[in-house]
C-alpha cells in the first residue's frame, strides 16, 4: 500500500493548481486492480449532477459524491479536477475508479455495505493519500440547526465558522456558514490552492446553513467561502464567524484553535461581587495600535497593565478590537466581528493581554460596533448575492453618515449573529464590559435622514422597533450569561430608559433598553463649552456646569472625555482651555478634579492624563516624549499625570465618590449659584453619610476667607487634595491647617467654614 501522508505536509510539491496534495513515491499507484468499465458506467453521475457540481450549484454534494449502496454493490464517486486518477483503498482492496472526464471518477464495487475507505488521488508527479470529505455525516446536530433557525443560538460561534475537530474518528476541520440565498457554496483556501471546485458544501435544509468536514487540515489554514449567487455569478467571501483573520490588507480567514490557559480565576470569581454602579469605576481609554505604536498584544501585556495600575484606573476601555480593513476607521468599521485584529497578533495573544490586565486588578472594557458594517465586497455586504445582514430596503440599509450598511435588526438570524457576538467576547475573551457604539443611530429611523428618506414604524413613530428589541435582547442575554459584565451605551439623545431594566416600561411605553451605564454626552458638551470660555465670561455660562445635576439621576452615567473629543479639530483637552500655558494646565487640572468629584463614572482618553497639547493621531499615538526628563517642560506634564494618579487613588479610597452615584441622596449642593465667583461647591455622601466636600474655583485669582455652608455634625475638615499643589505644577496655594466650622449660618446651613480658594483649582476636603 502507498505510504500514508496527510494534507498540510510542510513541503508539498505543487504541480497543478486546484488540488491539495503532498509528495509520495511514484510507485504508490503501481499496484492497481483492473478497471471495470461496465461497473464504472453504472456508477457514473448523471449529466445534471455533474453540471451542478461543476457550476457550484449542488446543494447536496454528499448525495452525489462519496460511497452509496446501489443494486449490485457500493458506488464510489469522486470529483477531483486536475487529477490523473482516483483509487479507492479499503482494507486490502484497491480499486482505481473510472475516469468519467472533467474531473469526475466513479466505480461500482461488489460490496454488501459501505466500508471505511480512503482515496489515493494521483496528480502529475505526486499522489495524495486522503480521507474522502463526502463519506462523513453532518457535523451540526438538529438542536444547533433549530436554535439557528429560531435566532436563539447564544453560542453561535461554536456552530458556525471553522472548527478543528475529530469527526467519526478522523481529525480535520468542519466548516459551516449561513448563506440562505446561495445556489451553492464551496470552501476554498490554501489547502486546495484556492480552487474550491472539488469542495462543495452541503445545504442543511431550511436553516440556510452550508456545511463540510474537510479531513486532514488544522489550525493555521487560510480559507474563504466561494458562493454561487442566485444569478449564477460567484463571489469569494471571508467567513463572518472567523475567529482569526489574516492581517490587513489581506482578507482571508484562518482556522484557529485556542491553547490559552487562563490565570485570572480570582478576578473572574469576584467580578460580580459589587454592582458596577456602586463600585469605583474610572476608565482609561486606549487605542491599542497607537498607544505604543509597533507593540504586539504580548508586548502591550508587559507595559499597559503596569502603566494603568500606576495611574490607579480601575478599567481600560479598548477602542474596537474586532478586525477591520482600514486602520483610519479606528476599528469602527468592522469586517471580522468574531476576530481580534491580526495587526497585533493572534486571538490567544489578545487573551494573554486581557489575562495580564486582570491579574493586575484592571477590568477590560471593549468598544463594540453592532450598528453598521462596511461595504467591502469580500465581507458581509450582500453576502450571498442578496441583502442578508443588511436591511432589504435600501433606505433602511444605507447609513447616511458613514457610507456603511446598517444591520437588519428585524431578521432573527442577524440579531442572533450580533447577540451571540456580544456573548462571545465576554465568554471567550473574559471581557468585563461592552461599550456599544452609535446607539442613537440605531434607535431612530430618521437618524441623519431627511423627510422622504425614511418611513415611520407601524405605530407612526420614528423609533426603530427592531433595534429596540435587539438591544433589549442583547443586554438581557449578556447580563444573564455573564455575571459581572457591564454594558455601556454611547447614546447622545434623551431616549427614555437607556439604563432601565428591559421589563420596566417608562412613560413612552417602551421597556428599558437594559444597559448598565450610559455615556453622559450632555455633561461632556456643556462642561467643555463652559471651560472654553475666558474666566471673565464664565459667570454668564454658569448653568453649563450645573445643568447636568438636573438630570444626573435619570440614567446611570459615565462622564466621558473620549477620543472623539480630541480629534478632527476639536483640540486636545488642555488645548481647549483659555489663557497662557500655565492657565491652560491649571484649567485642565481643575476640570479633572471637578470631573472626578461629579456624580457618575469617569473616562479619560490616553494622552489627556499628561496634558498632551496636540490632537490624537492614530498614526503616532500619544506624545510620550513630553514626559522625557530631557524635555524642558516635562515637569509640567508629569505634574498633571501625578494629579491623575492621586485623583484615582483618593477616588478609590473614598466611597462617597462612587457608592451612591445613582442615588440622589448621595449629592448635595453647597453653592450651585455662585456665578459671579465662578465657584461650584457640593457634598458627596457615601452609604453611611460620610461626606466629601468638593469646591471648584474657576477664576484666575486667589479668594481668601471664602465662606461655605457645611454640615454642623462634622467637627473639622482637612484638605485631602488641591489641583493647585506645587507638585502638580500649580501655584501652591493650599489650606494646610485643619478647618473648623463656625456657628454661622451660610448657604442655608447652620455652620460654615472659611477657605482659601486657589486660582483655577478644585479642592477636596474630608472630615478630619
Amino acid at each position: 500500500m502507498a505510504p500514508r501522508t496527510t494534507v498540510g505536509d510542510p513541503s508539498p510539491r505543487r504541480v497543478r493548481p486546484g488540488g491539495p496534495f503532498v509528495t509520495t513515491k511514484k510507485s504508490a499507484t503501481s499496484k492497481k486492480t483492473p478497471r471495470t468499465p461496465d461497473a464504472a458506467v453504472s456508477a457514473a453521475l448523471e449529466a445534471a449532477d455533474r453540471a451542478r457540481l461543476s457550476d457550484g450549484t449542488q446543494h447536496d454534494p454528499h448525495a452525489a459524491l462519496g460511497a452509496h449502496p446501489v443494486p449490485g454493490g457500493v458506488a464510489f464517486r469522486a470529483f477531483r479536477p486536475y487529477a490523473l486518477s482516483v483509487t479507492v483503498v479499503t482494507g486490502e482492496l484497491r480499486v482505481t475508479l473510472h475516469d468519467d472526464g472533467e474531473g469526475f471518477f466513479s466505480g461500482l464495487l461488489p460490496l454488501r455495505a459501505v466500508p471505511e475507505y480512503r482515496l489515493l488521488v494521483e496528480y502529475e508527479g505526486t499522489v495524495l493519500d486522503t480521507e474522502d470529505p463526502y463519506r462523513f455525516l453532518p457535523t451540526l446536530g438538529e438542536l444547533d440547526l433549530h436554535l439557528i433557525g429560531e435566532g436563539r443560538h447564544e453560542q453561535l460561534w461554536r456552530a458556525l465558522g471553522a472548527h478543528v475537530t475529530t469527526h467519526q474518528g478522523v481529525p480535520g476541520t468542519r466548516f459551516a456558514v449561513w448563506a440562505p440565498n446561495a445556489r451553492g457554496v464551496r470552501v476554498t483556501g490554501g489547502f486546495n490552492f484556492w480552487d474550491g471546485t472539488g469542495f462543495p458544501m452541503r445545504s442543511l435544509g431550511s436553516s440556510g446553513v452550508w456545511e463540510l468536514f474537510v479531513p486532514g487540515i488544522g489550525a493555521g489554514e487560510v480559507y474563504k467561502f466561494e458562493i454561487t449567487r442566485p444569478d449564477g455569478s460567484r463571489t469569494l467571501r471571508a467567513d463572518p464567524l472567523a475567529r482569526r483573520t489574516e492581517a490587513p490588507p489581506a482578507t482571508a480567514s484562518i482556522v484557529d484553535a485556542s491553547h490559552h490557559e487562563w490565570a485570572d480565576a480570582q478576578w473572574m470569581a469576584h467580578r460580580a461581587g459589587t454592582p458596577v454602579h456602586e463600585a469605583p469605576f474610572s476608565v482609561y481609554e486606549v487605542h491599542l495600535p497607537s498607544w505604543r505604536p509597533g507593540l504586539t498584544y504580548r508586548e502591550l501585556a508587559e507595559q499597559l497593565p503596569t502603566y494603568v495600575k500606576e495611574l490607579g484606573f480601575t478599567h481600560v476601555e479598548l477602542m474596537p478590537v474586532a478586525e477591520h480593513p482600514f486602520g483610519g476607521s479606528w476599528g469602527y468599521q468592522v469586517t471580522g466581528f468574531y476576530a481580534p485584529t491580526a495587526r497585533l497578533g493572534t486571538p490567544d495573544d489578545f487573551k494573554h493581554l486581557v489575562d495580564r490586565l486582570h491579574q493586575a486588578g484592571i477590568g477590560v472594557l471593549m468598544d463594540w460596533v453592532p450598528a453598521h458594517f462596511p461595504r467591502d465586497d469580500w465581507a458581509l455586504a450582500e453576502f450571498d448575492g442578496r441583502p442578508l445582514y443588511e436591511h432589504h430596503d435600501p433606505l433602511r440599509a444605507a447609513h447616511p453618515d458613514w457610507g456603511t450598511l446598517e444591520f437588519d435588526f428585524g431578521r432573527r438570524e442577524v440579531r442572533n449573529f450580533l447577540v451571540a457576538n456580544a456573548v462571545y467576547w465576554c465568554e471567550e475573551f473574559h471581557i468585563d464590559g461592552l461599550r456599544v457604539d452609535a446607539v442613537a443611530s440605531m434607535l431612530y429611523l430618521d437618524y441623519s435622514r431627511e423627510p422622504g428618506q425614511w418611513q415611520p414604524n407601524e405605530h407612526g413613530g420614528r423609533e426603530n422597533l427592531d433595534a429596540v428589541a435587539f438591544l433589549q435582547e442583547m443586554n438581557a442575554t449578556v447580563y444573564r450569561r455573564c455575571p459581572g459584565v457591564v454594558t455601556i451605551a454611547e447614546e447622545s439623545t434623551a431616549w427614555d430608559g437607556v439604563t432601565r431594566p428591559t421589563h420596566h416600561k417608562g412613560p413612552s411605553g417602551f421597556g428599558g433598553l437594559g444597559f448598565g451605564l450610559k455615556w453622559n454626552m450632555g455633561w461632556m458638551h456643556d462642561s467643555l463649552q463652559y471651560m472654553a470660555h475666558e474666566p471673565v465670561h464664565r459667570k454668564y455660562h454658569h448653568h453649563e456646569m450645573t445643568f447636568s445635576m438636573v438630570y444626573a439621576y435619570s440614567e446611570n452615567y459615565v462622564l466621558p472625555i473620549s477620543h472623539d473629543e480630541v480629534v478632527h479639530g476639536k483640540q486636545a483637552l488642555v488645548s481647549k482651555m483659555p489663557g497662557d500655558w500655565w492657565q491652560r494646565r491649571a484649567n485642565h487640572r481643575a476640570y479633572l478634579g471637578f470631573m472626578w468629584a461629579h456624580p457618575g463614572k469617569q473616562l479619560l482618553f490616553m494622552g489627556q492624563e499628561f496634558a498632551q497639547g496636540a490632537e490624537w493621531s492614530e498614526a503616532h499615538g500619544p506624545d510620550w516624549w513630553l514626559l522625557d526628563p530631557s524635555y524642558g517642560a516635562a515637569a509640567d506634564h508629569r505634574g498633571v499625570r501625578d494629579l491623575v494618579r492621586d485623583l484615582n487613588t483618593l477616588y478609590r479610597d473614598t466611597p462617597a465618590l462612587w457608592q451612591r452615584d445613582t442615588d440622589p441622596a448621595g449629592f448635595q449642593w453647597i453653592a450651585g449659584d455662585a456665578a459671579d465667583d465662578n465657584v461650584f461647591a457640593f457634598l458627596r455622601l457615601d452609604a453611611d453619610g460620610n461626606p466629601l466636600l468638593a469646591v471648584s474655583h474657576l477664576s484666575p485669582v486667589v479668594r481668601d476667607d471664602y465662606r461655605l455652608g457645611v454640615p454642623e455634625d462634622v467637627p473639622a475638615w482637612h484638605e485631602s487634595l488641591t489641583t493647585d499643589a506645587g507638585r502638580y505644577g500649580g501655584s501652591g496655594v493650599t489650606n494646610p491647617d485643619v478647618v473648623k466650622p463656625e456657628p454661622r449660618a451660610w448657604h442655608g446651613r447652620p455652620a460654615s467654614v472659611r477657605l482659601t480658594l486657589p486660582p483655577l483649582a478644585t479642592v477636596w476636603l474630608k472630615p478630619a
